[in-house]
């Protein structure tokens, strides 16, 4: 073990610091993307995929599942259970789904404020970001509970006990629910076209199960985050519970081989299997957990080893308070589109004002976005000032 790897070995109750600048630029990312100025003036490193192949956007959803397999590993001790920290994260998603309760659009003449919150919930999403995070969360951590231990059964004074350690590691056994989870899902895929979208197998369920009033109107025919592509995203969660070992014993270089090989075999699955976020595809599993390995021992090792905090504090604040980061900006940037002055939305009124006339389209936009970011971290600065963390 190197002296750097020695230097960064905690308790397993100790904090990583590295870990929530990680989660935070996550969230931080989130936020970006989501908000920009004008969706017409969009970089497209900061758009999705239209539907095979990924951009830099893709890989931000998949990097928090992973750490959500990482910290659930590592936070043996939970302030709830489970099943209710679980069902609570995907409460909040169904209600910041349904914010702010009645419909904002256009509606038949003399419809009432009834009607609209009628309409609201008639069309009401049922899936979506928090729901599919609690839904994962609750599935790795029953994993993980159900390994929990498995080390400590065999007795260390046999000479054998080593290679049977090794052989009894439970993240063998976790890595392979994981695998089968991939090959069993590649295989469902095939039930069907890949493309074009509504024609998928998953959008097939989505429409069966969810209805077409309770997709995502973006859409119309098929939900990113549909219940058939909910099951590879637990998979990413579960490579995250392997790579929390790692993390934990501050095996940095291990972490960053598993990166790469990752990337590697995420992009020759590739070949044959389409990366595509919108399915969740088990390449792009593969893929971008491969990534999310390399960002978390760089993360680490900048913040943890070498003591380069300064610049990642902004990133930490965020990390420490992820839950209320996405909540609040998602009833924010709902406010502002909803609230009108002269029949134009806040948001397109800020834009307008502050950042179309001075800047080129795409740059505006940026711009909007990157306020939008900021504010949020003035907000959650605040919070971290105070000792304030709100986690379920």
């Amino acid at each position: 073990m190197s002296s750097e790897d020695r230097q960064l070995r905690t308790p397993i109750d100790s904090r990583i610091e590295g870990l929530d600048a990680f989660r935070g630029a996550t969230v931080a990312a989130m936020l970006l993307v989501n908000n920009p100025g004008t969706w017409s003036a969009v970089w497209w490193p900061l758009k999705h995929a239209q539907w095979h192949g990924w951009t830099p956007t893709d890989l931000i959803f998949p990097f928090f599942l992973f750490v959500v397999g990482v910290t659930t590993e590592l936070s043996r001790k939970e302030p709830w259970p489970i099943w209710k920290r679980g069902l609570l994260i995907i409460l909040f998603g169904v209600l910041l789904n349904a914010f702010p309760f009645f419909w904002w659009g256009e509606m038949p003449a003399g419809s009432t404020i009834f009607d609209r919150v009628a309409w609201r919930f008639e069309h009401l999403r049922i899936m979506g970001v928090l729901q599919r995070i609690g839904i994962v969360y609750i599935i790795s951590a029953f994993i993980a509970r159900a390994f929990e231990g498995g080390l400590h059964q065999i007795p260390t004074h046999r000479p054998e006990a080593s290679a049977m350690r090794r052989l009894a590691d439970p993240r063998i056994a976790i890595f392979a629910i994981a695998v089968a989870i991939l090959v069993l899902y590649w295989l469902a895929l095939g039930f069907a076209p890949f493309e074009p979208p509504e024609v998928t197998i998953a959008a097939q369920i989505d429409r069966l199960v969810l209805g077409e009033k309770h997709i995502w109107s973006s859409t119309k025919t098929w939900d990113p985050e549909g219940l058939l592509s909910t099951i590879p995203s637990v998979a990413t969660a579960i490579l995250g519970l392997v790579a929390a070992r790692w993390v934990r014993a501050a095996k940095l270089r291990q972490l960053t081989i598993a990166g790469i090989l990752g990337i590697a075999v995420g992009w020759l699955w590739g070949r044959v299997l389409p990366i595509n976020k919108g399915l969740w595809t088990s390449s792009y599993v593969v893929l971008t957990a491969g990534f999310a390995c390399l960002f978390l021992a760089l993360f680490i090792w900048i913040v943890d080893v070498k003591r380069a905090k300064r610049w990642a504090k902004p990133f930490i604040i965020f990390g420490l308070n992820p839950l209320v980061a996405f909540i609040g900006s998602g009833v924010m940037a709902r406010l502002l589109s909803v609230i009108k002055i002269d029949g134009i939305s806040l948001q397109a009124l800020s834009y307008r004002t502050l950042f179309e006339p001075f800047f080129v389209p795409h740059v505006g936009s940026f711009l909007w976005a990157l306020s939008f970011v900021m504010i949020w971290l003035a907000i959650l600065w605040v919070l971290y000032r105070r000792g304030i963390a709100l986690r379920v």
